[in-house]
């Protein structure tokens, strides 16, 4: 069977065997792009629906929505609560379900909360609960993320996982960027006609002015729909990425399992929760600042630089690339402390601009949100080494180890993804934590801080210095 016959049926792939030079010249680098131009598309609107409620929970209050900030809080919050517990089970699925398959259903299912958060906005009299669950329901599309990674990481040779995997998270990953970017323009225009409901009026600038709020959701739907059509049709599963949960749960006994999964909180945990708070932070440090303008900024540069992350690990290890990435971190954090204004924060630098500047505040986070894009990259190029060098140190049969090394890679790859995700819950709320309990942001971003040189030590100990255990 051919790849452009295998591609075209959709079928399982019976024989795969990537690491086959003649093979995957011949017909499996084909098939491998193609799974993997599909699967980008169908986890950048994931992406998109997961991230949505960072802009539209900003703009509820001008709607009539009477919440209070702290549920507002909630709100951008939740999806990441959400999506991170469903990544842990999503994580298992492709090899139980099949890619194809599981791709394909898992996009379809962001229409519920597309659809529901357009009708929702609507109404100024829908009730909080209802809202949160909606919020809830977004963490649809964090959960892909998991699914889709694993299910690419089957496709390509171990010497070229980590550009596939940057590419298709880097590139997913955009669909945080674009919703902030579009969805303030969107709005502004009645684009679907009767098809997408009245306008509302609000006051802004002391003049009236109307938009169409539940476009912000509504203009994804029929790409949703039109990707989960394609990849059902296009797509392919994998019978050799077959396996139970139990065989997949072999990596929870393993310590670089844990490991890598702490570290990716540090770089993913750090992309998604910096998205999801920017905005809010932005508007409570710098109130003059619109921070729609310039919060979408941030998750494009880190969602750019992801493949290169994933290219440079390739090149060079990926415990090298993400020691010294985790150790820039570490001081660009120090850099956003130094650029806030000396307020009522009780942690704040005591030097620095009194009143803080917002462009050398900006820049360091957008250096920031470049390290978390490399290290997203380079951290997801060592997990399937590990587990390859792990498989092969247990067994002398080549087959049998590459079968195993790939199965648990593949399950380490989705679970790391859902660890790393509670990011996008804990940061945004830590920020209004450390408000409320110290008057400003500092205490919350010394902790970071702190967390990161702890990531960038254990990444020497573990993976990149001389005789490291796990060098990758």
């Amino acid at each position: 069977m051919n790849a452009v016959t295998a591609s075209q049926r959709g079928k399982t792939l019976k024989i795969w065997t990537p690491e086959d030079k003649a093979f995957w010249e011949q017909q499996g680098e084909a098939i491998a792009k193609l799974n993997l131009w599909v699967s980008v598309p169908a986890l950048f609107l994931a992406f998109a629906v997961w991230q949505v409620w960072s802009v539209v929970a900003v703009s509820l209050p001008s709607l009539g929505f009477n919440y209070t900030t702290n549920q507002l809080f909630w709100l951008a919050a939740a999806p990441a609560l959400s999506g991170a517990t469903l990544r842990i089970f999503y994580s298992f699925m492709v090899p139980l379900i099949g890619g194809r398959r599981w791709t394909a259903i898992s996009t379809a299912s962001l229409l519920i909360p597309a659809i529901g958060i357009g009708i929702a906005v609507q109404d100024p009299s829908t009730p909080y609960p209802t809202m949160l669950a909606l919020a809830l329901l977004c963490g649809l599309g964090g959960g892909n993320f998991s699914s889709s990674m694993s299910n690419i990481s089957t496709f390509f040779p171990k010497d070229r996982k980590g550009s596939a995997l940057g590419v298709n998270a880097g590139l997913g990953n955009l669909g945080v960027s674009v919703v902030q970017f579009l969805s303030p323009i969107v709005v502004t225009v009645g684009l679907l006609g009767i098809f997408g409901g009245e306008p509302q009026t609000i006051i802004k600038g002391g003049q009236q002015m109307q938009v169409w709020m539940q476009n912000a959701a509504f203009i994804w739907v029929p790409w949703i729909a039109l990707t989960a059509v394609v990849a059902w049709f296009t797509m392919n599963d994998v019978a050799d990425a077959k396996a139970s949960v139990a065989a997949q749960a072999a990596i929870f006994v393993q310590p670089h399992n844990w490991l890598m999964c702490l570290l990716y909180l540090g770089t993913f945990g750090s992309f998604i929760g910096f998205a999801a708070g920017f905005p809010l932070l932005i508007k409570s440090q710098f109130p003059q600042v619109n921070p729609l303008a310039y919060a979408w900024l941030g998750p494009l540069v880190g969602a750019v630089v992801r493949p290169f992350g994933g290219w440079l690990s390739d090149k060079v290890g990926g415990g090298v690339v993400t020691l010294w990435n985790f150790l820039v971190m570490a001081l660009a954090v120090v850099g956003v402390l130094y650029f806030l204004p000396k307020g009522a924060g009780a942690m704040a630098l005591p030097f620095g601009p009194q009143a803080g500047n917002f462009t050398g505040f900006f820049l360091m986070f957008l250096v920031l949100f470049v390290t978390t894009g490399i290290g997203n990259g380079s951290t997801f190029r060592m997990i399937p080494v590990i587990f390859n060098q792990l498989a092969q140190r247990d067994t002398k049969d080549t087959a049998a180890a590459l079968k195993e090394g790939n199965v648990r890679g593949a399950a380490a790859v989705g679970f790391a993804g859902a660890f790393g995700a509670y990011g996008g819950f804990f940061i945004p709320k830590s920020y209004g934590s450390s408000i409320a309990a110290t008057g400003g942001p500092e205490a919350a971003l010394w902790v970071f801080a702190a967390f990161y040189i702890v990531c960038a030590v254990i990444t020497w100990a573990f993976y990149a210095r001389r005789n490291a255990p796990m060098p990758c």
